[in-house]
């Protein structure tokens, strides 16, 4: 299992590359749990870390508009991601959700990857958003990459607050058997992260956990995200 740690500038990526992490993932918390980053901090990301790393971004929640969608795929494509992530709310179906990321994945065919997301806890999105449940048949739907499971409210009640390590596990099933790559992620701490492995994750996606003390709002700490890399790459007993 590969570690993903998001970082808000060039200087958390170097300090995140520093520690070992294998994807580096830009987005800007202010905008919400996958709020875009602007272009040049993106592109400044870019930069700062090898080019063999590879670079994510966040695209913001998307409601039911694909050629948004498209457009806002295209502009991190341009400014150096290889993957793009995209929230799906507003969205009423799995349908809907396709339409968007089939639209995003053609803007970019050959340029960045898309990655679908889902949130566990979908309920609590005021616009109403994907349902996990629905995210693997969304994203094969629409020839994506991968998808994520993430959290849309960071108040501390995390990934396994909502789905259980039985649910995740059968949904990482799903996917590989779709062909799809799959990633976790909802404030995962430290200690969470062997079950997160254990479900059969592609990545484990961090931020909190990779800083010092485990608040998201402190510095990132390099010797933390080696350990937690450790935790990732062990092999599962």
């Amino acid at each position: 299992m590969r570690l993903l740690v998001s970082v808000v500038d060039a200087g958390e990526a170097r300090l995140a590359v520093a520690g070992g992490v294998d994807v580096v993932d830009v987005k800007n918390p202010a905008e919400g749990s996958l709020g875009a980053p602007a272009p040049a901090v993106l592109a400044a990301v870019r930069a700062a870390v090898p080019a063999d790393r590879e670079l994510s971004a966040a695209l913001g929640d998307l409601p039911a508009l694909p050629g948004t969608a498209a457009l806002a795929a295209v502009g991190a494509a341009r400014s150096g991601a290889a993957s793009v992530k995209l929230g799906l709310t507003g969205i009423a179906t799995a349908g809907e959700a396709a339409a968007v990321l089939r639209a995003a994945r053609v803007a970019v065919e050959g340029e960045a990857d898309v990655v679908a997301v889902a949130y566990a806890d979908a309920a609590r999105v005021p616009t109403g958003a994907l349902a996990p449940a629905d995210l693997v048949a969304a994203a094969r739907a629409a020839g994506v990459r991968g998808c994520l499971v993430d959290t849309a409210i960071k108040d501390g009640s995390g990934l396994f607050a909502w789905l259980d390590p039985d649910a995740l596990a059968a949904l990482v099933a799903d996917a590989h058997a779709a062909g799809l790559e799959i990633a976790l992620a909802g404030e995962l701490r430290a200690e969470e992260l062997p079950v997160v492995r254990a479900t059969g994750a592609d990545i484990a996606g961090v931020r909190s956990a990779a800083c010092r003390d485990g608040r998201r709002t402190a510095p990132i700490d390099p010797a933390r995200i080696a350990r937690l890399r450790e935790v990732c790459a062990a092999v599962a007993r």
